[in-house]
Order: C-alpha cells, then structure tokens, then sequence
C-alpha cells in the first residue's frame, strides 16, 4: 500500500522559523498554549468541537468530575443522594460557588443548565428522557424525579467528553440549546477574557480569584481541587506545525497540544522538551454523512462506502509509519475496552477492490450526484484525513467536490440542514476520544434520532431499540452481547464510518510540571 503521508524535510532552516510576536514564555505567572485549533466557537452545547470543550472546562465547572480511573466524584456538587427505590436523586451545592460576574451558583442555574445540556447529549437526552421532574428545591438544592431508577445519573452529570453538561446563569442557559451562546459566564477556575480574543490568532483566560477549589482528595481529570498557579494563560493559534515547533523549542511557547507526527522524533531529542501521550484512550477517526440528501439518504450507498474504507490508508496519513501510534480493525467501540467486538467486522477488515465498490454503488442507484466533502486546512489530523477521503470517493467513482476551509468554518456548515447546493454539505470528517465511544449511552455519533441526534441526522430506530436494551441489560455479559448487535446494526444503518484508532502525543517544555493525565488542563500545572 503506497504511503498517503508527505512527510515534511525539516533542516536547521526550516526550524528557523520565526515565531509569530508573541514575546517569551519566561514570565512565571503566563502559560502559552497553542491548541490544536482555533477557538471559533465558545459555547459547548452548541459544537462538539474538542478545541470547545477545552476551553469550556477553564471557564465551567460541572456537578460532578472524572478522576483518573473514569468514576464520578462531586465536584460543585457536595454530595448526592438516592432514595431507597433510586427513582428520586437529591444533589446540594457544596459552597463558595460564585460565577464570573459575581452571582452566586444557585440550583435554579443547574436546572436550567442541564435541561439545555439535555436537549443536545446523547447520555443527557437519555437522562432527561428518564426524567419525569428535574427541580430546584430551594437556593443549593436540586432534585430528579426518576420514572425508573437510572444508577448513571451521577456518570451522566460527570461527562468531561462533548457535550458536557456545564452549568451556566440561568438566563444564558434559558436560551434555546439550538443557538449559540456568546457570552461566556462560568464558574470555572479561569475567567474568559472576551475583550483580548482575537479571531484565527489569540484566545485569553485569567485566573478566576473568586474560585473555590474543591477541598479534599486528589487532582484527577476534571475531579478532585482545581489549584490554578498561573495569572494567565493564552492560547496561540499557529496554525503551520513547523513554526509551532520552533516556537515551543525556543520557549517563545510552553505547549503545543497536537505536534506534527512528523515533527514528533525531532522534539523528543530535545532535553528540555518532554513528548508524551497524556490521553491514553487516544481517537478514533469518523466520517460523517449527511442522512437528509443524496446521495448518502441512501443506505445502500453508505453500505458501499464502507466496502471502500482502508483504515490502514487513513491511520497512516494521520499517525506517519510509527504504527505504535495508530491501529486499524476498529469499529464501534474502540479496542481494548469492554464492548469491543469483531461482530461484522469482515465489511471493514476484508480486501478492498474498487471495482467491486463501483458495482455496488451503482446496484444503489449512485447516478453521479455531487459530493460535497468538507475538507479542513488547519488540522492537520483531519487535513490528511479528508485528503485520503477525497481520493478513495473519487478512486471508487464519485463525483466529488472537496470545498477546503478552516475547522472553525466546518463546525459552523455542518449544523447547516440546508442540501448541499445551497450551503450544506455531504460529508465530514473528524474524531472522538476513545472515552467518548466506551459506551452506547454516550456514543454521540451512534444516535439514530433524526432531528435531535448530531449533525448527520440519521434515523435508526433498530440501533435506538438495541440501545435501550443495553442501558437496561443486568449485566456485563448481556451488555457485551448487546453492543455486538449493535456493532452489526450500525454497518447496516452507517450512521458513521469508523477509520482507525490513533494516539496524539502533546509536547511541553520540563519547566511544567504537574499536567495531568486527560486532555489539555491548566489546573495543577505550575512552572518549575
């Protein structure tokens, strides 16, 4: 198989690169970050862009937190209660919490949150679903009133993968969970600096001073006490991965999210720069079609497709020859956890013969129709993911027409239901944490529900029975043979294509200590 990566030949001068102005990181008080995008949308229940979700876990908090082994603890949450049939769940506020403009976090703000967290979320449209009265019983109080009991409601509540059910005023969580949210009021450990943002360039945050970090226990994913030791922390967007090299190893940056894979073995030779992968579930690539128009409405067609995907081809572009980075025989669940199955795997594990695909897209009925595909130019990651996508859809006979944009401007089309020719889309790519996918509950892109599941919008009514099933199995043998029926259903009803499993190694400077294992936080992190 010929290799779809270009490697980038970096010398000496390549790594000369002038960073952009964006002064020393010496200062000990200012941590300068460079995500893996830019931050072009700020509200975490409108996208579940991963650049969103990091920056909403500086400025929220959620009742509940993940530690390192994945179990719920209270986080703004002082503790929460079952009574004996578990059908009624009570959950006070712990105290000191006090949002950015000064307000207190009263019940009535969680209520209102949740709900609006519940509309989007696939683990919160099954609570709420569950729910026959979710109230605030008095000022630190709420309450769920079950319909039956429902043991994950705190694991519902702790979600720290998109959506996650942050709390938010009352009177931006009242707004629709459909539009967008501007203004950003948490309760988080930084404080959004609105007025220093700068589109495709900056983002800003500044150490909350009215955040009561919770006392007790240990410093794990987003639970235990969030200690802030930086005034300040700014994210850079450099969106060309040799300068951001260069940047961070001349200590212009402190952190750089998402190296270059190329550009990995390079950094990992420098002493004063530690390579490591902090999020051991790593990602698994998707392609998303679009269910609303053609030609993916078409079941077959989407069938067919699978039949063409080398998830060998896609992990190499994304992850470089090292396969310790990446695995291809992926599907529903990723490999390793306590779902995962060869159930129907032969449809992605089998030799790939194009001619073969143009047969069965043409049993479909595929007549040629265009195909939008959104391609990204500032990720790298999903920039080779879309590229090898481009060629296998045009290898196979499609009519493709790849329309290039930065990531921001994906998030915002692919909300759009619109056909194609008149601003909508086809298809997208992009990925999940493998934490996002343990489980059918909070598998995101498995939903079948039309309207209320994610961009895509598809309709499966055999994959929502199965996922009800699951949620109500007795235990873990009958939930492992729930999920294989539903590993098989999903590669009849494709809701998604799955690509390959890859693992994403962040780079920072040995003066930080303390980065946690989890995503990019910046609490407990400290300069040295």
């Amino acid at each position: 198989m010929p290799t779809r990566r270009r490697f980038i030949q970096l010398g000496a001068a390549a790594l000369a690169l002038p960073a952009p102005n964006i002064g020393r990181a010496a200062d000990k008080s200012v941590l300068k970050f460079v995500p893996q995008a830019d931050l072009a949308v700020v509200d975490p229940i409108w996208t579940t862009a991963t650049v969103t979700r990091n920056h909403a876990f500086m400025v929220y908090d959620t009742l509940f937190g993940q530690d390192e082994t994945y179990k719920a603890q209270p986080q703004m949450a002082e503790g929460a209660v079952a009574d004996a049939d578990g059908k009624v769940w009570t959950i006070k506020l712990r105290d000191g919490l006090v949002f950015h403009d000064g307000a207190r976090v009263l019940a009535r703000d969680c209520v209102a949150s949740l709900k609006r967290w519940g509309k989007r979320d696939s683990f919160g449209q099954t609570l709420l679903g569950l729910t026959d009265e979710l109230t605030a019983v008095d000022d630190k109080t709420l309450q769920f009133r079950l319909k039956k009991p429902f043991p994950l409601l705190p694991d519902a509540l702790a979600k720290m993968t998109a959506f996650m059910p942050v709390i938010m005023p009352e009177r931006l969580a009242n707004t629709d969970a459909f539009t967008q949210v501007t203004e950003v009021i948490g309760s988080g450990p930084f404080r959004f600096v609105a007025a220093e943002r700068q589109s495709g360039s900056r983002a800003v945050y500044e150490k909350f001073a009215g955040y009561v970090p919770r006392s007790g226990g240990v410093p794990g994913r987003t639970a235990g006490p969030k200690i802030v030791n930086f005034d300040r922390v700014e994210w850079h967007t450099l969106p060309d991965p040799a300068t951001a090299a260069a940047a961070l190893q001349s200590g212009e940056i402190d952190w750089v999210e998402q190296p270059l894979p190329d550009l990995l073995p390079m950094l990992a030779k420098n002493p004063a720069i530690e390579v490591v992968i902090k999020e051991t579930t790593g990602a698994v690539a998707i392609m998303r079609m679009n269910h609303l128009h053609p030609p993916f409405d078409n079941p077959a067609i989407r069938r067919a497709i699978l039949l063409a995907i080398d998830q060998s081809e896609f992990m190499e572009a994304v992850g470089g020859p090292d396969k310790s980075l990446w695995r291809p025989g992926v599907g529903v669940f990723p490999p390793g956890t306590p779902l995962a199955s060869d159930a129907g795997m032969e449809v992605l594990n089998g030799p790939r013969d194009p001619a073969k695909v143009k047969q069965a897209l043409a049993a479909a009925g595929y007549n040629g129709e265009k195909v939008v595909l959104l391609g990204v130019t500032d990720l790298a990651n999903l920039k080779a993911e879309c590229e090898v996508a481009n060629e296998m859809l045009m290898r196979i006979g499609m009519n493709v027409d790849y329309q290039a944009m930065d990531w921001g401007t994906v998030v915002a089309r692919r909300a759009k239901k619109e056909p194609p020719a008149q601003g909508g889309w086809n298809c997208f790519f992009t990925g999940w944490a493998g934490l996002d996918m343990f489980d059918p509950v909070g598998h995101l892109s498995l939903r079948g529900n039309g309207a209320n599941a994610w961009p895509g919008w598809p309709v499966a009514p055999k994959i929502e029975a199965l996922r009800d099933a699951w949620i109500e199995a007795p235990d873990l043998a009958a939930q492992k043979a729930i999920a294989a029926d539903i590993q098989k259903q999903v590669f009849e009803d494709v809701p998604y294509a799955p690509l390959g499993q890859y693992f994403q190694p962040t780079a920072y400077r040995k003066t930080l200590t303390g980065v946690l294992a989890s995503f990019p936080t910046f609490w407990n992190v400290k300069r040295v």
